[in-house]
């Protein structure tokens, strides 16, 4: 243990040190970036997806709020050629 005590007082291994600390902190910062820019291009790809989602459900239920009401109500729609 005194042999560490003894590297750590020279000037030259403290400086060492500490750039070593500041090069590990930049690259954890970097790394942790890349991480979140990943997580959010999965949430806006799921934000899409939901969107588009909606979007078609949207549609289907405006078709079914147009849809005739009874087999009378479809036939006069197919003798009107508004099908």
């Amino acid at each position: 243990m005194a042999w560490i005590a003894a590297i750590l007082a020279s000037r030259p291994a403290r400086k060492a040190l500490g750039l070593a600390l500041v090069a590990i902190t930049i690259t954890l910062f970097l790394l942790n970036l890349r991480r979140a820019g990943e997580r959010a291009g999965r949430l806006a790809e799921r934000l899409q997806k939901s969107e588009k989602t909606h979007a078609i459900q949207r549609q289907m239920l405006d078709a079914a709020s147009r849809r005739p009401a009874d087999r009378d109500a479809l036939v006069e729609r197919l003798r009107d050629g508004r099908f």
